[in-house]
């Protein structure tokens, strides 16, 4: 019986039931509202959508990795207020392009949103912003009290003659 237990557990995955989630919430906002609630077709024909986005922490900053390909400079901007940092733009469709040509159209166009609450040990002041061959840059410093400190060691007789200095 344990065996069994020990087996299901490890064939879990955490993020397959949070997709399935999303997709049970997602139905259930589509059915009560409707696709004009924001979360489908817009009048334009655009669809919203979510980058995906990676999040890295390194001892002396934070870097948010935000895949947007396609979108020009003037089309995106980010912003930081209480201590939430946020993305917005829009991935506009080429006009040139008349919709009953396609065959096949699976990539997100329209505007796009994300959000991110940043820890204390971020400054605010210190940000930095690349976008790169379809991916935002964001580079976030720690507060120089957040970052790590190496912590000297005496050894021996230095230490038992209590020649070490408290910091």
């Amino acid at each position: 019986m344990a065996a069994r237990t020990t087996r299901s557990l490890a064939g879990w995955d955490p993020f397959r039931e949070f997709s399935a989630l999303q997709d049970r919430m997602h139905r259930l906002f589509q059915d009560t509202f409707g696709d004009d609630f924001g979360f489908g077709i817009q009048e334009t024909g655009a669809t919203e959508f979510t980058p995906a986005a990676d999040v890295y922490e390194g001892d002396h900053d934070l870097e948010l990795r935000v895949e947007i390909p396609g979108v020009n400079e003037q089309d995106f901007a980010i912003s930081i207020e209480d201590n939430v940092l946020t993305v917005k733009g829009e991935r506009r469709q080429d006009k040139t392009e008349k919709s009953e040509n396609f065959l096949r159209q699976e990539r997100p166009y329209g505007k796009f949103s994300r959000s991110f609450a940043l820890p204390s040990s971020v400054d605010p002041e210190h940000v930095n912003a690349d976008y790169v061959s379809g991916v935002l840059h964001i580079r976030l410093a720690k507060r120089a009290e957040a970052r790590p400190k190496q912590i000297k060691i005496n050894f021996g007789q230095k230490a038992l003659r209590g020649e070490s200095k408290a910091a």
